[in-house]
């Protein structure tokens, strides 16, 4: 089974680095507050530097 890529949104800090750096992957929810995974089956380059930037260490493959 794939893994899938997850955001803790409890843990999010709403930082955008992930957004900034892979928005193929990542969006701001309607709020604005916190990052949300919009395709998580993404597999791009992006997705690792945005695991290892996020501050909080919030997003994961989950699987």
């Amino acid at each position: 089974m794939a893994k899938k890529l997850r955001i803790d949104e409890d843990e999010c800090i709403g930082c955008e680095s992930c957004v900034e750096l892979c928005p193929s992957a990542f969006e701001m929810n309607a709020d604005g507050d916190k990052a949300i995974v919009i395709n998580e089956d993404c597999t791009d380059d992006c997705v690792e530097e945005a695991i290892d930037t996020c501050p909080v260490s919030c997003i994961v493959f989950e699987g």
